[in-house]
């Protein structure tokens, strides 16, 4: 029997800790390994796999758009595109929508329209204020991004284009902008920084704020957006419209595709100043359209807010039994539970062992993010399997 692992180790460059598992097959909720062996799966592609494994409606759409246009280029209209950049916009409070290949292609590109938008409306301001503990991708720009210093020590000099400060903190925001700062780049909720939920304000707080200076306000939704916490963006749950959103991971439930979305008055590129050559490509155009009208036809938005708190009802449940859970924190389906140790590695590894993927967010913290069309019945698996293993770390 072939040594998958093995394999990977030999051929694949060191850039991941892998856990020690390899899927083969995955639908819905589950996943299969090598060895025929399930798992419930509240991992889902690292939040990426909105409708599960493998939906129907995600398969349809690829084998008739694959036996149609697989790619053409953006010299060309496309009706795929069209169509899903219609969508986007008609369901959103933006006017305009460019689509890309990932996450980080899209936070450049955001970051990019800020520049540009400084450059013509702002007398040249180009810095970017951004959260300590978020994440916005693995470019060196989106690197420099990223207020987390362990990712910045090995790349540095960065570009000198952001100015980090403390998340859920108005008063911050505000003693960091000058006249450079251009925009705010704030994530709903933080994601890959540990699941930090702001207060209710804090964007009404900072939109304000933007408003006040004349700076744009981007959000990064790349985890937040398409349903993951209970509406189809996550500024809707704070009742806000940004200026710019980028956009990623449950857009195409598995299949790689991103996009950015800008208000008419902040949509500033002209033929030249931006491009994607596999961007937009019809095949992963006519999966994203598929996937996303399924969401929202059938509330599958509405279907994570009210399943997303059952799981933390539930889990809130777990840490009155187990004392070592210091919080349970989250919106929709992007929960995490703190430890006051660093377990979270053990904790995922008993986890696996029972049948069930979780995320180690932190040494101290484990991530749920299942795909948006699970149930309770599925986080009451989920909880049992969890209380077991958390059983063995009990003093």
């Amino acid at each position: 029997m072939t040594n998958w692992q093995e394999l990977d180790k030999k051929y694949i460059i060191n850039y991941v800790n892998r856990v020690p598992l390899t899927l083969v097959k995955g639908e819905g909720a589950r996943v299969w390994d090598d060895n025929g062996r399930e798992y419930l799966d509240f991992v889902a592609g690292t939040a990426v796999n909105s409708l599960g494994h493998c939906h129907p409606v995600l398969v349809d759409a690829l084998t008739e758009q694959a036996q149609t246009l697989i790619q053409a280029s953006a010299l060309y209209y496309s009706i795929p595109q069209t169509r899903l950049a219609q969508l986007l916009v008609e369901n959103s409070c933006l006017d305009k929508a460019f689509i890309c290949n990932s996450g980080t292609e899209a936070g450049e590109g955001v970051v990019k329209l800020a520049r540009r938008y400084g450059h013509l409306k702002l007398d040249g301001a180009y810095e970017v204020i951004t959260a300590k503990n978020s994440f916005h991708g693995r470019t060196l720009m989106m690197t420099a991004a990223t207020g987390q210093e362990s990712m910045h020590k090995p790349y540095t000099p960065l570009p000198n284009s952001f100015r980090h400060v403390a998340f859920n903190d108005i008063e911050a925001i505000k003693a960091a902008t000058t006249e450079r700062t251009c925009a705010v780049m704030l994530e709903p909720v933080q994601g890959e920084g540990g699941v930090n939920v702001p207060d209710d304000d804090y964007l009404a707080r900072v939109r304000a704020w933007c408003d006040e200076k004349g700076i744009l306000l981007i959000l990064d939704e790349i985890q937040t957006g398409i349903g993951r916490i209970g509406s189809l963006f996550g500024y809707q749950e704070y009742g806000i419209e940004p200026d710019i959103i980028s956009l990623a991971k449950g857009m195409g439930s598995g299949i790689p595709i991103g996009a950015f979305l800008a208000k008419e008055s902040a949509a500033v590129f002209v033929p030249g100043d931006h491009g994607s050559t596999f961007g937009g490509n019809p095949l992963t155009c006519a999966a994203a359209y598929s996937v996303i009208k399924y969401i929202i036809k059938n509330d599958i938005a509405g279907n994570a807010k009210k399943v997303g708190q059952y799981l933390i009802e539930g889990l809130k449940e777990l840490q009155k039994k187990h004392s070592f859970i210091t919080d349970v924190r989250g919106r929709g389906l992007l929960v995490a539970i703190g430890f006051d140790r660093e377990i979270s590695q053990e904790v995922m590894m008993a986890c696996l062992e029972r049948g069930l993927l979780v995320n180690r967010i932190k040494p101290n913290a484990l991530r749920f993010i299942p795909p948006l069309i699970i149930g309770n019945s599925e986080v009451d698996e989920a909880l049992g399997i969890l209380d077991k293993a958390l059983s063995t770390f009990d003093n």
